[in-house]
């Protein structure tokens, strides 16, 4: 097979600020696997969590390594490719991304979109929340009002259902307190309000925060400690009100048995876990653990979102909204549907570049 590698940037029409930093543009990875004149696509997005940053360079240097190797395959030698990405110490990210393309081809070449292939219900999709960053009340009110399409990023008749709202500011609880309230003031009628932590506060700091926001109605509370403490995470999950959701602390399958007796969910994100074959492998193995499952994402397009949101029938809760808040998003996929990202009927991971 033939293997293209290029990369491209994406700015957001509104910097996401979350405990660890700020983020107005990223520059992703994009890679085209060609075999009997078809075109499979994925894509790579860089991201950092603790001391191993899979940077852009890293990701598309990765790559190009691999590629000269993967000329000799087939898109069906999965078990060959697969076992080669593990040789060569492909980043996680960049295993994603072959392996969406790989499945991309595959669906091209049946003519079926992947959801359709996996036997999947597309009515079972659940509501995307979509995302208010750290700032001030102020802004945070003026954010929720582009979402619900009052400003630049939505129409109303989107029909947004739920919202994640960043935690842990430098500024302490006093601070989280203040731009929670905010936010539901600005949006009484959503009922569905998670929060995420990105690991910016302590335990101490998460069990006070836990039982105030069960007390403001939130769902759950995600990634409430830095990664690297999950041994702290059984005395939330014993004392807290709200189910514990963990990111940054579970990457694949493998972590999952860890993590049983100390959160009641797991974020899957294709950039962490290595790409759908591995997101599913969590998903079944999550349900076998008793474990919730949601889906996320990091400063991913249509190409990405639309690739895990063939999976998301099996998926609790989802966070699939990093393309809405794109300027400049090169593809078209997946449609937005009653506050729900839907994937096509469109064969493969159903994504075509905007210009066509």
């Amino acid at each position: 097979m033939q293997i293209q590698i290029q990369t491209f940037t994406v700015h957001k029409r509104f910097a996401l600020t979350i405990s660890r930093g700020t983020t107005a543009q990223t520059t992703n990875v994009l890679i085209k696997i060609e075999q009997d004149g078809i075109e499979g696509w994925g894509e790579a997005s860089p991201f950092s969590i603790g001391e191993q940053p899979q940077t852009t360079e890293k990701i598309a240097r990765s790559l190009q390594a691999i590629a000269p190797l993967l000329k000799a395959l087939h898109p069906l030698e999965r078990h060959r490719i697969d076992r080669l990405a593990q040789q060569s110490r492909l980043p996680s990210a960049a295993c994603a991304a072959l392996d969406i393309a790989l499945h991309d081809w595959v669906g091209k070449t049946v003519n079926l979109p992947l959801w359709q292939l996996w036997g999947l219900e597309r009515e079972r999709i659940a509501p995307t929340s979509v995302t208010i960053g750290i700032s001030s009340p102020e802004a945070a009110k003026q954010r929720v009002s582009d979402w619900l399409g009052k400003g630049t990023i939505a129409a109303p008749s989107l029909g947004i259902q739920a919202l994640k709202v960043k935690l842990g500011s430098p500024e302490g609880i006093e601070a989280d307190r203040a731009l929670l309230l905010a936010v539901k003031e600005a949006a009484p009628q959503i009922s569905q309000i998670s929060v995420d932590a990105n690991g910016g506060w302590t335990v101490e700091t998460a069990l006070k925060m836990a039982f105030w926001l069960a007390d403001q109605g939130v769902t759950y509370i995600e990634q409430p400690l830095p990664k690297g403490q999950e041994a702290d995470l059984a005395k939330l999950y014993y004392q807290s009100p709200l189910p514990i959701f963990v990111d940054e602390s579970c990457w694949t399958s493998r972590d999952l048995p860890l993590l049983v007796d100390r959160a009641h969910g797991i974020n899957i994100k294709l950039m962490k876990s290595g790409g759908l074959s591995e997101s599913l492998r969590m998903i079944h193995a999550a349900r076998a653990f008793g474990l919730k499952v949601m889906f996320g994402c990091y400063s991913d397009s249509s190409l990405l979102n639309t690739a895990l949101s063939h999976l998301s029938p099996l998926a609790d809760h989802l966070d699939l909204d990093s393309h809405l808040n794109l300027s400049n998003d090169p593809f078209i996929g997946a449609t937005f549907q009653n506050g729900r990202v839907v994937p096509t009927h469109l064969p493969g991971i159903g994504v075509k570049l905007r210009s066509q």
